[in-house]
Parts: structure tokens; C-alpha cells; sequence
């Protein structure tokens, strides 16, 4: 189980604070799990964990086994829910870097239709350059601008290097069960599809085949990755402040209530930035609406000590931390020795890094702590494949606890559509001409 520690929140808030709020988080878990809230039609992802594999996930597996063995780079196209959760996970077990030195029966990753500059274009074409590619599109309807813009250019690409026939065997869409252009196309196509189910949003659809697929072409254990998350389903039902959802979901609407405005969640791991990206929609994207909720910011430490530290420490006081850490890898680094010691360091020759990275987390805690931003502590223990599911849905649930205390819909997102009423109207989109 995650270990959520809120000792450090107690200079701004009380125990008693705390035990006013259980009446409060009880009836918000009560309401998610009952499927009596604002949103109770996209629900599904609070089922979706199984400690078996599907015919879906082995479907995935076997699709993925063909991909790693006839591709250099697998592309993933998709944008918000459908590249953030693939990406987060990722990254977070094999590094920013896991791409270097792959190819064939462990492909790259790249994503794609994400963004809409032309020098991100340009750098993918000169990345697939040489190289066997297959594609995965990602999208409930196959019509968000920047994901079918890719998939247009990329669908052309392959098609000109295979053939049309050859082509569609690179092709695999991931997307609605029956409807929208990209189910349409897929089908006139003959391209091999999975499903997002239509109850599960694109911020809660990790644990679909819009992670799953991806994960799996990574080389990653997706049914270890499902089991974790199946386990959670049970160990993160406790309805009392056992729980550590609770915990996180009460203390950080507290802190909101008390004027924190912004949460800074953070990890001492570079592979965590994307995970927090991840974190950043799925929290941003659920509460953010009604002139309402937390701005989620990220941090990479120790490195943003040396950017937003001064911030945190002596800024404004309108902001939180929840720090994230993990257990030690097995594989440990020692810090040498250098017999002139100009740098001063022999002080730890045989120290662990670990050791060193802790007493930086520990020393960064009481400083800010001491400076009047309140941090609360997220355990996660061992980093594996069951921790990574455990992690994914301990967050959604502790998201649509939190959306609820806060009296907002957890699973819409209105103000999304407003940018693209207004870009399609400067493109002269038909039907956008007012």
C-alpha cells in the first residue's frame, strides 16, 4: 500500500481539521463507487483492473509481439489522455533515455500528434528516416486536429514506403467500440482496432489499450501491471482515514480552503516528469472548472532546487507540495574517493547515492517546511510493474474522491472544447464561420 505521510501539513492545519472532513470524504468515496455524482456515465475505469488477462490484453500481447519484431519505431499518435498515460508510464520504468540503441525486437517509442509544430514534424521524419515503423492512432473520434493531422502524414508515409496493402499491417486504431471517424476508417481500412471503452475518459483510459498497447511494445509486463491495479481496487476501499486516498484527497482540499493555491508535485526521479505531466491532466483537467481547483505544477528535484527553489522557499505562501518517492534500486552507486579532494567530497566516499539523495529529500522537506510550505509525503515503496498499475489507479481514485469534496463533475471537461471553436473559426472549418 502507498504510505501517504501528512505530518508536515500539521503547522498549517490540525487533527481535528482533518477528522471534520471524514463525513465530508466518506459521502464523496460513497458517491464515486455508487455512481450517484455529477459524470457517473464515465465510470468505467474504477472496473477496468483484472487480475487475469482478457482476450483484449492478449490480443495486445500478440499484436505487440509482431510490432516489436517487424518495426525499428513504433509511433504513437494521440494527444491529452490518449499520450500522456503511455508516455508517464514508460519513461518512469525505463528512463528518459530508453529510446538510445533500439531498434528491431525493442523498438523505439516516438509520439506523435501531440502538438502542432512543424520542427517536432520535421525531427520525427528525420527519425524514421532508414527505419520499418508501424503506428498506433489513438482517438475516440479520429477528428482532434493535431492526432489526424499526424495520422494523415504517417498513414501516407507508410503507404508510400510498404504499399497500401502492406501498409495497413502497421496500422492498428485504438478507439471507440462503434462509432466516429476513426472506427469508420479503421473498419473501411481493415486495420486491426482496440477499444476504449465509451464510460471511461481519455485522462482515466491508461489502463486500456491506450496505455496497454504502448506498455507492451516497450517490452513491459501489462498483466503484472493489471494485477497491481486490480489489487488496489480491494486494498483502497477501506472507507475510513486508514486509507490513504482519503488522506490525500482531504489534506489537499483542506490546504485549498486555507488559500493554497497550487500544488507542486514532485519526485527526486528525472523518469517521474512525464508521470507528473500525467498527474497534472488527470487532477488539472477534473477539477479545474466552476471557478474552482488547485493549479497542478510539476518538479523535477534536485534539479528545480536550482530554478524554484528561492520560489519555494521565500515566495508567495500560496502553495503545497506532495513529494513523491520510491525505494532504492538494487543496482546501488557509491561515491569514490580522490586522494587531492579538491571538491571537498571525500567526506562521502563509500556512501551510497541513495543515501545522499535521501538526506537531500529530508534536508529539502525541513526547509521548506521551516519557510511555511506545507508537503505532504507519498511513499510508493519498490518500483515494479504491479506498483506502476497500483500507482496509476490509487491516483484516479484519489482524483474523483477530491472532485467530488471540491462539488465539481470529476469527468467533464467544457472549457476544452473553447480554444478549438475559436482556432477552427481562424482555420474556416465549415460550420465555425460565426
Amino acid at each position: 500500500m502507498i504510505k501517504v505521510d501528512i505530518s508536515n501539513v500539521w503547522g498549517q492545519l490540525s487533527l481535528p481539521d482533518l477528522l471534520s472532513m471524514e463525513k465530508e470524504v466518506a459521502a464523496a468515496h460513497q458517491t464515486l463507487m455508487d455512481g450517484t455524482g455529477a459524470g457517473n456515465d464515465f465510470l468505467g475505469w474504477l472496473h477496468l483492473p483484472t487480475a487475469e488477462p482478457t482476450e483484449e490484453m492478449r490480443r495486445i500481447s500478440a499484436a505487440a509481439a509482431r510490432i516489436r519484431a517487424d518495426s525499428d519505431v513504433f509511433v504513437v499518435i494521440g494527444i491529452g489522455g490518449s499520450y500522456l498515460g503511455p508516455r508517464a508510464a514508460i519513461e518512469l520504468m525505463q528512463g528518459v533515455n530508453h529510446n538510445i540503441g533500439k531498434g528491431k525486437g525493442n523498438p523505439q517509442i516516438l509520439f506523435a500528434g501531440n502538438g502542432l509544430s512543424t520542427r517536432a514534424w520535421n525531427e520525427l521524419c528525420r527519425l524514421l528516416e532508414g527505419k520499418d515503423f508501424s503506428i498506433a492512432i489513438i482517438s475516440k473520434s479520429g477528428t482532434t486536429t493535431e492526432p489526424a493531422i499526424a495520422t494523415r502524414a504517417l498513414r501516407w508515409m507508410l503507404e508510400r514506403k510498404y504499399g497500401t496493402e502492406a501498409a495497413k499491417k502497421r496500422i492498428y486504431a485504438i478507439t471507440d467500440p462503434s462509432k466516429g471517424a476513426l472506427r469508420q476508417m479503421a473498419q473501411e481500412e481493415g486495420w486491426e482496432t482496440f477499444v476504449i471503452p465509451p464510460d471511461v475518459g481519455g485522462r482515466y483510459s491508461v489502463l486500456t489499450p491506450v496505455g496497454l498497447l504502448p506498455m507492451a511494445v516497450a517490452g513491459m509486463d501489462i498483466n503484472a501491471i493489471m494485477a497491481g491495479a486490480a489489487q488496489s481496487q480491494k486494498i483502497y476501499d477501506i472507507r475510513s482515514f486508514e486509507n490513504p486516498a482519503w488522506q490525500y484527497a482531504a489534506v489537499r482540499n483542506l490546504l485549498y480552503r486555507r488559500g493554497k493555491a497550487i500544488e507542486l508535485f514532485e519526485s527526486f526521479e528525472p523518469g517521474f516528469k512525464m508521470f507528473g505531466g500525467w498527474w497534472q491532466q488527470l487532477f488539472g483537467e477534473s477539477e479545474g472548472k466552476d471557478g474552482k481547483g488547485l493549479f497542478p505544477a510539476t518538479a523535477e528535484l534536485t534539479a528545480d532546487l536550482h530554478s524554484l527553489g528561492q520560489m519555494i522557499q521565500q515566495g508567495q505562501r500560496n502553495l503545497f507540495e506532495t513529494m513523491v518517492r520510491f525505494a532504492p534500486p538494487v543496482q546501488e552507486a557509491v561515491v569514490g574517493s580522490d586522494y587531492k579532494n579538491l571538491d571537498g567530497l571525500n567526506y562521502l566516499e563509500g556512501k551510497t547515492l541513495s543515501f545522499v539523495d535521501e538526506q537531500a529529500f529530508l534536508g529539502t522537506v525541513a526547509a521548506h517546511v521551516d519557510g511555511g510550505v506545507p508537503v505532504i509525503t507519498m511513499d510508493m515503496g519498490k518500483l515494479d510493474y504491479p506498483k506502476l498499475g497500483e500507482m496509476f489507479y490509487f491516483l484516479e481514485l484519489s482524483c474523483g474522491i477530491s472532485a467530488y469534496l471540491l462539488g465539481v463533475n470529476p469527468f467533464n471537461q467544457p472549457g476544452v472544447e473553447l480554444y478549438k471553436r475559436n482556432m477552427f473559426h481562424l482555420l474556416g472549418k465549415p460550420g465555425y464561420e460565426n
